[in-house]
């Protein structure tokens, strides 16, 4: 699922994630359409694409993104995209046709979700902007306007009778939009594994388990590469999915854990991400038919974000390997792969907090 309209969201040109001023020469922000336009390319590149099946999509109506929207806030992106954008956070500038687009935004994971529950795939993938899992009922927030991913979960528990729903998020910033939307729902099962106090610095910690504690946080040292993020799956993850038991897998698919991107300080690879990918289809079949909906939020390496991305699309389409990463052979000789004492430690407070009675 891709639409041009979709990069055509404008961010104006701050200053990474700052409005630029007589302190930030102008420049570009983060969030802009580089990296996931060049993912597209790459995917038509490789020839993945022509045996994928593409989705359609239509604006999501207001009463749909009102299920976790308040109608203020609603209004309050419209009237500021009306009047020509500016800034809905203090680090989320929107342009004048940034409301329709994130309404798009929302539609297109609307359309993945009818196309996975009905059976016409087997999964989906969203590559759409603006991103969504840190926008909350009553603000925008970290580049987020709409919580794209959130309105799926509701919309599937809404229109197909979806009674269980998980959501895996493995950006580096901490899933707190997504938190905070189901934290009193025990029906949802939100797990955020992140890089401890990056984004936002004051969320994201083990200690918030949710109602019935279904909601689950492994904030990870900086520096995690593949040896701790394949031991919080195998030791943290997999076994709370496996507990839960979800009739639908979400995954927030953030690729700023990787480890070239200018937002976070961890290391994995395309080949991590192939990995997760890997885990979560597996789940997906043990409990849900193989039913699996990923939304693409952030990552801001436009050279690398690409070939996480592909890595991903193709673990999700039975493909083999399309193209090899001329990355990954630099990226596997840094130092520090290995799970570390301090890591183990954080998995083993996450352990504790999720399964400890």
């Amino acid at each position: 699922m891709a639409s041009e309209l979709f990069y055509w969201h404008d961010t104006q040109n701050w200053c990474g994630f700052l409005e630029p001023g007589l302190e930030c020469q102008p420049g570009e922000h983060f969030e802009n359409p580089e990296t996931k336009r060049r993912l597209q390319n790459l995917l038509h590149a490789t020839r993945l694409w022509d045996h994928l099946d593409p989705l359609d999509c239509e604006p999501a109506g207001i009463d749909v993104i009102s299920k976790v929207h308040s109608t203020q806030y609603i209004d309050k992106i419209q009237t500021l995209c009306t009047n020509g954008g500016g800034r809905a956070d203090e680090v989320t500038p929107v342009g004048p046709a940034s409301f329709e687009i994130a309404r798009l935004a929302v539609g297109g994971v609307l359309a993945a979700v009818d196309a996975v529950m009905g059976g016409s795939v087997d999964n989906a993938y969203v590559l759409c902007r603006p991103p969504g899992h840190h926008a909350m009922p009553e603000d925008a927030m970290g580049f987020c306007v709409f919580a794209n991913g959130s309105i799926g979960v509701k919309y599937a528990q809404d229109h197909h009778n979806t009674k269980k729903v998980a959501v895996v998020d493995w950006d580096v910033h901490h899933g707190n939009g997504t938190e905070a939307i189901f934290q009193d729902d025990p029906s949802v099962l939100t797990v955020s594994i992140h890089q401890d106090r990056l984004f936002p610095s004051d969320t994201g910690s083990v200690d918030v388990k949710g109602a019935g504690g279904s909601n689950l946080n492994l904030p990870l040292p900086p520096g995690s590469g593949s040896g701790a993020y394949r031991e919080a799956f195998k030791r943290v993850v997999i076994p709370a999915l496996d507990a839960f038991e979800p009739e639908l897998l979400f995954i927030a698919s953030g690729y700023d854990a990787s480890a070239l991107d200018p937002l976070g300080v961890q290391m994995l690879s395309s080949e991590d991400f192939r990995w997760m990918t890997r885990q979560m289809l597996d789940v997906a079949d043990r409990h849900c038919g193989g039913k699996l909906v990923m939304t693409h939020e952030g990552g801001y390496s436009a050279t690398y974000v690409p070939y996480c991305g592909l890595a991903t699309i193709e673990e999700l389409s039975g493909a083999s390997a399309t193209l090899h990463d001329p990355f990954f052979d630099h990226i596997k000789l840094y130092g520090g792969h290995s799970l570390s004492l301090d890591q183990q430690a954080a998995i083993n407070r996450a352990f504790d907090a999720s399964f400890s009675t």
